[in-house]
């Protein structure tokens, strides 16, 4: 059975994603730097690595930086706390949706907090 070229190219995107996210993207391997998200030397957050591999099912719709051009809601611009408020209603089915229910309840609270954390950062600093 052939493999479609898209599939191979989301594969493709997420080994580089996980190498060059080092260890961390793998469980269990960076816990403790996950706990909390970490300030760079600008005050600006930065995000787990964990976070941006978990995001990258969001780009396809959203965009990469969050700057959707289609009727698809930006993310851009969106603190930390709104999207993960967003991504837990859609869970709960407490934020009503036609696709993002679906989607959130493939992942824990913590994958949840960790996604809106890198899309949160991206947000605040690529506007």
């Amino acid at each position: 059975m052939a493999v479609k070229p898209e599939i191979r190219l989301t594969a493709s995107a997420l080994m580089f994603a996980l190498i060059s996210a080092g260890s961390c993207a793998l469980p269990g391997d960076c816990r403790a730097s996950s706990n909390a998200t970490k300030k760079g030397s600008a005050g600006q957050s930065e995000s787990s690595p964990r976070g941006q591999i978990l995001a990258l099912s969001c780009a396809s719709c959203h965009g990469t930086d969050g700057k959707s051009v289609s009727v698809i809601p930006r993310i851009n611009g969106r603190s930390v706390e709104y999207i993960e408020t967003a991504l837990k209603g859609y869970k709960s089915g407490d934020r009503p949706s036609t696709v993002m229910a679906r989607h959130a309840k493939g992942y824990t609270d913590e994958e949840l907090r960790l996604i809106s954390e890198y899309l949160g950062t991206v947000s605040t600093t690529n506007k």
